[in-house]
């Protein structure tokens, strides 16, 4: 039996498996374990393989390492692609509040850190170590250890500037999921509310589509074309049905409007607003109820790749009269198609017509979802790469001795993004449908919270055997936790931020995947990974000039 004994304890690819299988398997199933009805869910993964390691069970450090890296990278890469549609929405409206909100976390931290550093009489290259682990930021750490490497500071064993990262980092990843709870019991946030509460708030601030019935009576449009009102304002909107000489019909630009004519117009709410100062009235007559109509209402998937590279406008399969694209719905955000979109494969458009009509958009557009379950690895993987090349180019800043990486989370989560958003218009299909992005998610974070743990448990008896790292801890929740509520509450009661935003601004502030992972788990949608993904970029950079400015300034 000497070979199974073996095959645990000595280093090599199969005791790799077996180790990291255990450590994930053992941490998921801890997960399912719920005190006082919270549960930490994945992140009881980190904790199984720092117990492992305390132990001193040991892993070949270039796979643990590979593995870290790689499950990070397939982690932030599937969270790009699934919110990246409503991150470039979030752009135009929230991201300069959520910026603020972010700087403020990190500038909060900075402060707080520098305060505990003349207090406690600790080497300010030990403190940006607490720092870097306290908010789970491993690239800051990097950056001081270059810092420090690169200034020859003296006073200091550099191994403290790591173990002190070790030592804060698990109470990082506590500390920031419990400032998510302590919030929530605070605010006292019922989840089905707070879904309610968000999808109100979304539709003030994204004026997402809605339909009303107009009747036609201004004079000057009586005997006019239906394009003339549409030339009359900037704004897309679409009229789907409309009743015109005693029937109901989808109307082509070319049509001439006659007076009392019924339009259901299709526009965001201040478009609505102006439409009825310019048609007229709302009306009483409801055309998607009228008895004897022909026309019919079908949601229909785009899975055909041949629609994807052109702007809606260019397509003539799309050019008919007995039918209107009212809606297009992408990833969960809703707006008005017009000609100069581009489809993408898994939208879905509403489209009202007669039966011939509507299939012809069918025919146009694929609507077969067994195409979307194979997923096109080709250029997934191609934007990994370019995610790699992106997070390892140097930014040389004046005054900084060592360049600024975004790293191995930042660049693909940035091409991801990217590539969501305009990568049919290279070729590059990174459509997964739900399932397989979320099994790519929970991999790759699974991965990355078993190497951290397997990396970081052996070093805790160092740590507390002269009680260093009691103090270490203390500083490093302080620094985890405080600008966490002071910011979560200013972005709740001023910001009217909703508590699945929070918790993506606190997480994404934090540069944290597994609080990202915990929070979406709580919320039970994507809602917390959209504001993740829109202040992460900065908030990296942020959190690495910190740590190289701590070293520069205050180092002796």
């Amino acid at each position: 039996m000497g070979w199974f004994y073996d095959l645990f304890t000595k280093t090599s690819i199969a005791q790799s498996v077996i180790i990291y299988g255990i450590v994930i398997a053992v941490g998921i199933w801890m997960g399912r374990i719920r005190i006082a009805g919270i549960s930490l869910g994945i992140t009881w993964v980190l904790f199984a393989g720092l117990f492992l390691s305390y132990t001193g069970l040991e892993i070949d450090k270039g796979t643990e390492h590979f593995i870290k890296e790689f499950g990070l990278i397939l982690f932030v890469y599937s969270i790009g692609l699934q919110v990246g549609p409503g991150f470039w929405a979030s752009l135009k409206k929230n991201a300069i509040g959520n910026n603020i909100l972010a700087f403020a976390i990190v500038f909060t931290g900075v402060i707080i850190t520098v305060i505990l550093y003349y207090f406690s009489g600790n080497h300010i290259s030990v403190m940006t170590g607490v720092m870097s682990g306290a908010v789970t930021n491993t690239p800051g750490l990097g950056a001081a250890q270059a810092a420090v490497a690169d200034l020859n500071v003296t006073g200091t064993d550099k191994s403290l500037i790591t173990l002190a990262y070790a030592v804060t980092y698990p109470l990082g990843v506590f500390g920031i999921i419990g400032a998510l709870l302590i919030l929530k019991k605070f605010f006292g946030v019922n989840i089905e509310e707070e879904q309610e509460r968000h999808r109100k708030l979304n539709v003030l601030r994204a004026n997402r589509p809605v339909s009303v019935h107009l009747q036609l009576e201004n004079k000057q449009l009586v005997g006019q074309p239906l394009r003339k009102l549409f030339t009359m304002l900037k704004e897309r909107l679409v009229v789907s049905r409309m009743f015109h000489n005693g029937e109901v019909i989808t109307p082509t630009p070319d049509l001439i409007l006659a007076a009392n004519d019924v339009l259901l117009v299709v526009a965001s709410k201040p478009v609505i607003e102006q439409l009825k100062l310019l048609i007229g009235p709302a009306s009483t007559m409801n055309l998607k109820t009228v008895k004897d109509s022909d026309l019919i209402t079908r949601h229909i998937v785009v899975t055909r790749t041949a629609v994807t590279h052109k702007r809606l406008g260019d397509i003539p399969e799309l050019h008919q009269h007995d039918f209107t694209l009212t809606r297009l719905s992408r990833a969960g955000i809703e707006m008005v198609p017009h000609g100069d979109i581009f489809l993408q494969l898994g939208d879905t458009i509403k489209v009202v017509g007669t039966e011939e009509g509507v299939q012809h958009v069918t025919n146009a557009v694929g609507n077969s979802l067994k195409k979307l379950e194979v997923p096109d690895l080709a250029p997934i993987f191609m934007g990994i790469v370019l995610g790699v090349i992106l997070g390892s180019i140097p930014f040389h800043f004046p005054n900084m001795p060592v360049a600024v990486k975004i790293g191995m989370a930042g660049g693909p989560l940035i091409i991801a993004l990217t590539l969501s958003r305009f990568g049919n218009l290279f070729y590059l299909n990174n459509y997964t449908t739900n399932s397989a992005n979320l099994m790519i998610r929970e991999l790759g974070i699974s991965l990355f919270l078993a190497s951290v743990g397997l990396s970081s448990g052996k070093n805790l008896s160092v740590a507390f055997a002269d009680g260093r790292g009691w103090v270490w801890m203390g500083m490093g929740v302080i620094i985890t936790v405080v600008p966490l509520l002071i910011v979560g509450y200013i972005a709740y009661k001023y910001f009217r931020k909703t508590y699945f935003e929070i918790c993506g601004l606190l997480a994404g502030a934090s540069t944290d995947p597994p609080a990202l992972a915990f929070a979406t788990k709580l919320a039970g949608n994507d809602i917390p990974s959209v504001t993740y993904a829109t202040v992460y970029p900065l908030t990296m950079i942020l959190r690495i000039v910190a740590a190289q400015l701590l070293i520069l300034l205050l180092a002796s």
